[in-house]
C-alpha cells in the first residue's frame, strides 16, 4: 500500500489528540498538516496545546512541531498538501457541515468524526465491519458535489459502537425490539477528571443529543442504498438511555433484545465468535483479528480490564442471559476513543484507501 498524506482537522482536541497517537507511526498514513481555531492557527501543535494534553502517552515529537494552520481560512492550502483529511471540530453543526463541504469541494476527501453530516443522504456512516458497501455512495455523492476527488464519510456515534455491533450478527434470527442503556465515560465529552471536577463520584443522567443518536443512527448503518441515497431500515425498535459515569475512557452498554425467531443461547455466542467483517478479510492495519469477544465471568466485560483488547478496537460481551421480559439480555463494552471516535475514522480511512477512494 503507498503512504498517503494527511491533515487532522480540529488537532488541539481529545479526538484529534488520538488522532494525532494513533497516526504517529501508521504504516499507511503520514501527517503533513494539523489545523484548528484561528486562536491556535501560526503556534505549533505543543505551544497550541500546551497544558491541555489529555492522553496518557507523550505527544509525538514529530507532530509536536508541525504549525497549526486555519481549518477554515487555510482550506485550499492544506488541501494542496495532503491526500485527505481527518476532521474533529469543535463548531456548531451548520458551521461543520459548510467546512467539510469546503474541503470535499476543494477536491480533498473528509473522514469525518462529526456528528453534521450524519443525516446527509448519500453522505455514508460506516462501521467497517457491519455496512462497508455503504462507501458505493460517493459516487453518487462526487455527482452532486461536482467533484472528481472530494467527498465526505462519516462514522457513527461513539455511544453505539459498543452495542450495535453485538447486533449485528443477530439480524438473521429478525430483531424485532431493543431496549439499551449506556454509560459513557467522560472522555467523550472531550474532558478529564482534571478538567471535570465535578465528575467525580458522581452519575448523570443526561447526555444532549445522544439518546437521539443512539435509538436513530443505526437504522442508517443497516439501511440500504436506492437511487442517490441511503434509505434507513425500518427495524428493529430502538429505544435508549444515556448516562454519563465517572471513568475516564469506555463505554458501557446493558442491552435488552427481543427476536422474531429466538434464537438458543448457543447460536447467539456462535454468531458472536464467528463474526468478522471486510476490515479482518483485508487485514487492515487498525483491524482487530477478533471483533466480537465474549466473557464467561460474570463480573465481565469491565472498563479498566477490557476496554485496550486489541488496541481498544475490539467490542467486549458478557453477561448472555433470558430476561423476562425480552428474549436474551447481556451487557457490552467499546473503547469511546478508539473504536467510538478517532480509531474508527482511521479504520474507515484504511478501508477507503483499500478500495481506492483516495486515488
Amino acid at each position: 500500500m503507498k503512504k498517503y498524506n494527511v491533515g487532522i482537522i480540529g488537532a488541539t482536541g481529545m479526538v484529534g489528540q488520538r488522532f494525532a497517537l494513533l497516526l504517529a507511526n501508521h504504516p499507511w498514513f503520514e501527517v503533513k498538516a494539523v489545523a484548528a481555531s484561528p486562536r491556535s492557527a501560526g503556534k505549533t501543535l505543543r505551544e497550541a496545546i500546551g497544558s491541555r494534553w489529555a492522553m496518557t502517552e507523550p505527544m509525538p515529537a514529530d507532530l509536536a512541531d508541525l504549525v497549526v494552520m486555519d481549518a477554515a481560512a487555510d482550506v485550499e492550502k492544506i488541501a494542496s498538501m495532503v491526500d485527505f483529511v481527518f476532521c474533529a471540530v469543535d463548531m456548531k453543526k451548520d458551521e461543520i457541515r459548510a467546512l467539510e463541504e469546503k474541503y470535499a469541494k476543494a477536491e480533498c476527501p473528509v473522514v469525518s468524526n462529526n456528528s453534521a453530516n450524519r443525516g446527509t443522504p448519500d453522505v455514508p456512516m460506516v462501521v467497517p465491519e457491519l455496512n462497508p458497501e455503504h462507501i458505493k455512495i460517493i459516487d453518487t455523492q462526487r455527482k452532486r458535489l461536482g467533484t472528481k476527488r472530494g467527498f465526505i464519510a462519516v462514522k457513527s456515534n461513539c455511544s453505539l459502537q459498543s452495542y450495535v455491533p453485538a447486533l449485528h450478527p443477530l439480524r438473521k434470527y429478525g430483531l424485532k425490539n431493543v431496549l439499551v442503556c449506556t454509560y459513557q465515560a467522560i472522555s467523550g465529552a472531550g474532558k478529564t477528571f482534571e478538567t471535570w471536577p465535578e465528575m467525580v463520584d458522581n452519575v448523570i443522567p443526561y447526555i444532549g443529543g445522544e439518546e437521539e443518536k443512539s435509538e436513530q443512527e443505526p437504522m442508517k448503518i443497516w439501511g440500504s442504498i436506492e437511487g442517490d441515497k441511503i434509505v434507513n431500515a425500518k427495524s428493529p425498535c430502538i429505544t435508549a438511555q444515556c448516562l454519563r459515569v465517572a471513568c475516564s475512557d469506555g463505554h458501557t452498554a446493558a442491552v435488552f433484545v427481543s427476536f422474531d425467531k429466538k434464537p438458543s443461547k448457543e447460536e447467539i455466542l456462535k454468531a458472536w465468535k464467528e463474526f468478522s467483517g471486510v476490515p479482518q478479510e483485508l487485514d487492515l492495519p487498525s483491524a482487530p483479528k477478533q471483533f466480537l469477544n465474549y466473557f464467561e465471568e460474570d463480573n465481565r466485560p469491565q472498563t479498566k480490564l477490557d476496554r485496550n483488547l486489541e488496541k481498544g478496537m475490539a467490542v467486549s460481551i458478557g453477561r448472555l442471559r433470558e430476561d423476562t421480559q425480552y428474549d436474551y439480555k447481556f451487557v457490552c463494552l467499546s473503547h469511546n476513543t478508539l473504536r467510538g471516535a478517532a480509531g474508527g475514522a482511521v479504520l474507515m480511512a484504511e478501508l477507503l484507501a483499500a478500495k481506492g477512494y483516495f486515488d
